[in-house]
């Protein structure tokens, strides 16, 4: 494997284990303690694990069991649910389909982009707001789309935990992004990386250095690993090695814009050289699509100015978007 892909193994100082039991805690004394942790994390890089965060095992085994039965589809199966036949980004996605990293070549991987379900009737359907609809789902796995919209679920509670504990983290009130979480727009996607070839391509990778879109990003990881975090020196990239019972929680692009970069959204990519299939599973969460995104005036200092512009949650995605399908 090239040089410039490979990593460092460190220390849990550089991606801590944060305990979020307590965000659960009728006691605020437990909800801020947690808080405090979050907020180290997010002024470092913006990347950490969470323990104890009540998703039950069984149910994450059965994702994960339910990607890898798609995956071992046919492509003329795959095919039939493909993000093509969709009018918001829904469904199955080959191989190469997305480049993350300008100038590097397509992205090693295959996935399946699964959102919030809206009927055909809904307003925001109606008026073809982005990426807004219902879902494909293979008609002959009949334990597949009951498994992820019980996901879907529990991924959705677990960041509306998160969010007061963000919003404790900021010293706002822990309700501060109650409206952003109502009606959230969010995608789990199913995500499917062959080994690393030994003939790959210059700076061919499973997904090229990118930051996330939304507000957080929830990653399942099997047990092979390949995520890669961008460390602080030049050319510094570090594992995030699967650590069992845990999530992977990063930060993207919209608390960044949220905080004035006070709170980080960080570069990573994957690399999976194991010689064997991974897998692995974000859920984005990205908010209420008319929500608006601009900087917290208690993230200035003083003289300080927003680095960014206001926005919504769908005019910053409808950007991210072009970036990556350009």
């Amino acid at each position: 494997m090239s040089a410039t892909l490979k990593a460092a193994r460190v220390s849990e100082a550089a991606l801590p284990v944060v305990d979020i039991s307590g965000l659960s805690s009728t006691l605020r004394s437990n909800r801020l303690a947690v808080s405090q942790r979050l907020r180290d994390a997010c002024l470092d890089n913006g990347f950490f694990y969470v323990a104890n965060h009540g998703i039950p095992a069984g149910l994450i085994d059965a994702v994960l069991a339910e990607a890898k039965n798609f995956f071992d589809r046919t492509p003329a199966q795959k095919s039939e649910v493909d993000k093509r036949l969709s009018p918001c980004n829904r469904g199955y996605e080959p191989l190469r389909a997305q480049t993350l990293e300008a100038g590097a070549p397509p992205d090693l991987k295959e996935s399946f982009y699964i959102g919030t379900e809206l009927a055909p009737d809904d307003p925001v359907v109606v008026m073809r707001r982005f990426n807004q609809g219902g879902n494909l789902w293979p008609t002959d796995m009949p334990g597949f789309a009951p498994t992820m919209k019980a996901y879907f679920a529990a991924m959705q509670d677990i960041s509306e935990r998160l969010m007061k504990g963000i919003a404790l983290s900021l010293e706002l009130d822990e309700n501060h992004f109650a409206r952003f979480c109502n009606d959230a727009y969010a995608i789990l996607r199913l995500l499917h990386y062959p080994p690393q070839p030994a003939t790959a391509a210059p700076g061919e990778k499973g997904a090229g250095a990118h930051t996330d879109f939304g507000a957080l990003t929830i990653l399942l990881q099997d047990k092979v690993g390949g995520l890669q975090v961008q460390g602080s020196a030049p050319g510094e990239w570090i594992h995030a090695t699967p650590v069992p019972g845990t999530y992977v929680v990063n930060l993207g692009d919209m608390i960044a814009r949220w905080t004035n970069e006070r709170y980080r959204s960080t570069v990573h990519r994957v690399v999976n050289a194991s010689g064997t299939e991974r897998y692995s599973v974000p859920f984005f969460f990205d908010g209420q699509i008319d929500h608006v995104v601009e900087c917290l005036p208690s993230c200035l200092a003083p003289g300080e100015t927003p680095k960014y512009a206001p926005t919504t949650v769908e005019g910053h995605l409808q950007e991210m978007y072009r970036r990556t399908y350009a």
